[in-house]
């Protein structure tokens, strides 16, 4: 078995453990040590980030050749019209080439967590919610589809990475989890975690509380 770490990300959190700047890491969240994530999330964007210390697993999560699911909830500019959509669901061609065709629909705002800094709204544009799954993983591919049909994202929520699903943590909170090594593979660590057990790092705490001031987040979508 291997730990895995279901993170929710905030916003304006860059995806490692180390920045050179002021911007804030994953290190104000988690304290464990020797584990990494297992793909990437934008700095911009928010949601589910998996991490752990199997190198096998990561690269089974993150390598883009096992295409691995990835769900996101999108906010657009705009009223998305059928045809943009089916245009993504098609695959839209962007500078590194077309993309593989996507599942997308159309769903109702989630109820999320209120996100700080807000995105900045105009009055006279009306924006819609998206739910993508894509099984690629280029960089910034979601806003780059997403404007290439002519509807910019304002918010970015991954909402799934495979099977594991965000569901009711907050930002900043943590969960670990215990799974299945690819067939196989070892893991160089065997330390057991309890399992399910959700636990926040040393700023987890504090944005949670944060959290629970501004807005509480329920689950919006069952699957």
């Amino acid at each position: 078995m291997a730990t895995l770490y279901l993170f929710n990300k905030p916003f304006q959190v860059m995806c490692q453990f180390t920045d050179e700047g002021e911007r804030q890491t994953l290190a104000h969240y988690i304290d464990v040590p020797d584990i990494y994530p297992a793909g990437r999330l934008d700095y911009d964007s928010e949601g589910l980030l998996a991490l752990t210390d199997c190198g096998p697993l990561q690269h089974a999560i993150a390598n883009p050749h096992n295409k691995m699911a990835k769900t996101y909830w999108v906010q657009v500019e705009g009223n998305i019209p059928a045809e943009a959509i089916n245009a993504l669901r098609q695959g839209v061609t962007l500078k590194d080439g077309p993309t593989l065709p996507a599942q997308v629909s159309r769903i109702e705002q989630p109820h999320l967590w209120e996100r700080i800094p807000p995105v900045r709204f105009r009055a006279n544009i009306p924006t819609s919610w998206l739910e993508i799954t894509i099984k690629e993983g280029r960089n910034r591919q979601v806003r780059r589809m997403t404007a290439a049909v002519g509807y910019p994202t304002l918010r970015l929520v991954r909402a799934a990475i495979g099977e594991w699903k965000l569901e009711d943590l907050l930002p900043g909170q943590f969960k670990c989890l215990e799974v299945s090594v690819p067939t196989g593979s070892t893991t160089k660590n065997q330390r057991q975690s309890p399992k399910n057990r959700t636990i926040t790092g040393n700023s987890g705490k504090r944005s949670h509380e944060s959290s629970k001031r501004s807005s509480t987040y329920h689950r919006s979508h069952r699957r």
